[in-house]
């Protein structure tokens, strides 16, 4: 038995690409928290498959390990997985947030599908090292060379310190951000003043559900608050459920974490960014010398 002790978040990466291989990685550093005096229980967040794999190989140890299915994990966006994991190391981690786990992403489904979700998934890949950086939490991303492709693992490697190809986050950030915005289509509606009624109205003509069309609203009312003061019109455009809103603020942000931090405790829906990536699919954000703009697009 060993005493563990606090130290900064150790963000790891295990390429494999067959059933032993994912066992081979992520049997250690399981097996160390179980063999760790007073370590809370390590967690697999992983294809069901693969969690079968384990609890075979964990034997009588497998009731110590937390099996979390990876589709009821990540089940949305990139924030609503930074969400998930500061709401799940504030419930079961230690002191410090020291807990163990081994992270399996869905590449074969959302996270995989197109350039656009890849890069969004990069993103939280690279802002973790920030955004987890004070905790004394162990990660190990697993990625399978038979559903992430090449590519993603290449990108993916540029995010994890314990590559020799790492880069500082905010470098890469800075990439991913470089590349500009589409413009928006020439029959984009303008809106003057975008309060949640008027956003909630178009979105529903735009065949949004009631529903859908209130949440989107509040995501860009909530944004537009944060952005204040905002430097012209809102744009509108889309149908569902790819419904678009386009924001200017008079001032940059110059925040990568612009959202991905969550907000302190109080009232719903809560402040401002936070809420828009919560709610929506994706969140640009683009800074310039005359201010930023943030689009909003609800799925």
């Amino acid at each position: 038995m060993t005493t563990g002790q606090l130290g900064p978040f150790d963000h790891r990466m295990a390429v494999f690409d067959s059933d032993d291989g994912f066992v081979a990685a992520a049997l250690p550093l399981l097996g160390e928290a179980l063999g760790t005096f007073g370590e809370p229980p390590p967690v697999a967040i992983a294809a069901p498959r693969n969690l079968d794999l384990l609890r075979d190989a964990l034997g009588t140890d497998a009731k110590d390990v937390t099996c979390i299915p990876h589709t009821d994990w990540y089940t949305g966006s990139a924030a609503n997985a930074v969400a998930q994991a500061a709401a799940y190391l504030n419930a079961h981690a230690g002191p410090g947030g020291r807990i163990q786990l081994v992270m399996e992403p869905v590449w074969s489904g959302r996270a995989g599908r197109s350039a656009r979700e890849t890069t969004e998934w990069i993103r939280y890949e690279a802002l973790a090292n920030l955004l987890f950086a004070p905790l004394s939490t162990t990660a190990l991303c697993a990625y399978d060379t038979r559903t992430a492709g090449p590519a993603v693992i290449a990108a993916a490697r540029r995010t994890h310190p314990d590559t020799e190809v790492y880069e500082d986050p905010l470098r890469l950030v800075a990439e991913l951000d470089a590349v500009p915005l589409p413009l928006p289509p020439a029959s984009a509606r303008p809106l003057a003043e975008p309060q949640a009624a008027a956003v909630q109205s178009w979105a529903v003509g735009r065949g949004l559900p009631a529903a859908d069309a209130e949440l989107f609203a509040a995501a860009v009312a909530e944004t537009a608050a944060a952005l204040a003061p905002l430097g012209g019109a809102a744009l509108l455009w889309g149908e569902a459920p790819a419904c678009v809103c386009e924001l200017r603020s008079a001032r940059r942000l110059d925040d990568p974490l612009a959202g991905f931090v969550p907000p302190a405790a109080g009232p719903e829906p809560g402040p401002g960014l936070w809420y828009a990536r919560q709610v929506c699919a994706y969140v640009d954000i683009r800074d310039d010398a005359e201010g930023a703009t943030v689009r909003l697009q609800y799925a």
